[in-house]
């Protein structure tokens, strides 16, 4: 039997949702990758640019292994209210931009992970102070979930965009069915939703 090695099991599930996110760009536009597809501006670019922040802060400062070392981008735990910096792509931001920022992000994440043990303790500067106090465990599990959460958010804004849904490539955990099919389908989730709310 396989000894457990729970930060091999974290790490394991924290690329596996890093992967995802990134195949959501795959195959499309500069355009597309960009489009805002909900009323509050989700975006797949974005949403790389911002966990790819969420993990520099989590796995560099909490730990005392900043990223930034010299002057942070201007979006970096900004004050300025314009916020949502870090959720979109400005023009001068290009897609290898980004994607290279957050490939770096999971190479000084892995490091810092690599380095430090489980119950290592480190400090969020941005969460309530009764709460800043962490562990590496606790900011793993965290990041898992932050970063499967933008992946369902990506995984959505594909599907609005060209249809593309699922984990991976040659994975997309759906059922099997054309176009025909989930027009059908959708028609009778339709019905049924039109007929409860008469309720």
């Amino acid at each position: 039997m396989t000894e457990p090695d729970p930060k091999a099991d974290l790490l394991r599930y924290l690329q596996a949702a890093r992967d995802a996110l990134m195949w959501k760009l795959d195959g499309l536009s500069e355009y597309d990758i960009r489009r805002p597809l909900t009323p509050t501006g989700t975006n797949l670019l974005g949403l790389v640019k911002h966990v790819a922040g969420v993990e520099l802060g989590y796995f560099g400062d909490t730990f005392g292994r900043p990223f930034f070392v010299a002057e942070p981008p201007p979006w970096w735990y900004t004050e300025d209210p314009e916020a949502n910096a870090d959720m979109w792509a400005t023009a001068d931001e290009s897609r290898d931009d980004i994607v290279g920022l957050y490939h770096r992000a999971w190479e000084h994440s892995d490091t810092t992970i690599a380095a430090l043990p489980l119950d290592a303790l480190g400090h969020v500067p941005w969460w309530p102070e009764e709460h800043r106090e962490v562990t590496l465990h606790r900011i793993l599990v965290h990041m898992v979930s932050e970063t499967q959460r933008h992946a369902g958010h990506a995984d959505i804004v594909r599907e609005l965009i060209d249809g593309a849904a699922g984990v991976r490539q040659g994975n997309d955990i759906m059922p099997p069915g054309d176009e025909a099919y989930w027009e059908t389908y959708r028609r009778e989730l339709e019905r049924v939703a039109r007929e409860a709310g008469r309720d």
